[in-house]
């Protein structure tokens, strides 16, 4: 169990790993995330599902090495075993025949967005993704995009491929010119705020995917809370995605970096 059967370098910091999980692949759904261990001292991190196949009893991960736990993960190879692997976790997204779904993704985003794309165009949708990231090399899983989407615009910061922009300058574009029914945005929090912003001045419905600090993924340690609407929820349980419109993103942004300085500090050490 929790075996990795294949690994997909797509820079030197992103990595598409396969992992052999039956009874997750069975289950999951669009939306839903794992927490896993590398080791019996890793921390417990959580990571959406980019895809499965059941037949094969796979899912797909897609990990960005930032810190001690997900370097530890990233140096794993074909062959390699996950200690733990707990899911399928969360709510799974509400898919539906809405109309045009505006699917925004950020970066490693794009992984998450993958199924939910899917699942709206296999709804009976009109789907139009914007792929988002600094430059060219860290646009992932664009053929994968594209296979389930009507049209596929990339925006880069330095305009190396695609447009030269951020997601929201897409974004607009799109909602200027045609009736946008929904929009889904995943991403670093700061690209789904202002991608919040922007949908909110056109009145669009709008879903964000949120990547709060978790701990044990099942409602009872209150790391992951945010505030929605002025009530506090729990990602883990009550998520990842809420409505946009009413995430107190100034709030999630702040705790994210929480611990910042020590995940510094470990990863030098880590690195020694």
């Amino acid at each position: 169990m929790n075996q990795i059967v294949d690994k997909v370098l797509f820079s030197e910091k992103v990595a598409k790993f396969v992992v052999h999980a039956p009874r997750i692949a069975r289950s999951r759904k669009p939306g839903h995330f794992v927490i896993l261990r590398v080791d019996e001292k890793g921390e417990r991190i959580p990571l959406t599902i980019a895809g499965a196949d059941p037949e094969q009893g796979t899912i797909v991960l897609v990990v960005q090495r930032m810190g001690v736990s997900s370097s530890k993960l990233f140096e794993l190879n074909i062959g390699d075993h996950i200690l733990d692997v707990v899911g399928p976790l969360g709510k799974a997204t509400h898919i539906y025949n809405a109309g045009t779904i505006l699917a925004c993704g950020g970066g490693v985003g794009v992984a998450p967005m993958l199924p939910i794309v899917e699942g709206f165009k296999k709804a009976g949708n009109r789907v139009i993704s914007i792929l988002a990231a600094r430059n060219k090399d860290l646009i992932i899983l664009e053929d994968e995009i594209r296979k389930w989407s009507d049209e596929v615009i990339i925006m880069t910061d330095d305009g190396s491929y695609g447009t030269k922009g951020v997601v929201t300058v897409g974004a607009e574009m799109v909602i200027q010119r045609e009736t946008i029914n929904e929009c889904i945005a995943i991403g670093p929090a700061v690209m789904m705020k202002f991608t919040s912003l922007l949908t909110q001045k056109y009145q669009i419905p709008t879903q964000a995917s949120l990547n709060a600090i978790m701990v044990d993924g099942t409602g009872m340690c209150g790391a992951c809370r945010v505030s929605v609407g002025g009530r506090t929820m729990f990602t883990c349980i009550d998520g990842p995605e809420f409505d946009a419109h009413q995430i107190d993103f100034n709030e999630l942004i702040m705790r994210l970096g929480g611990y910042s300085a020590e995940e510094k500090l470990a990863y030098e050490r880590y690195m020694l």
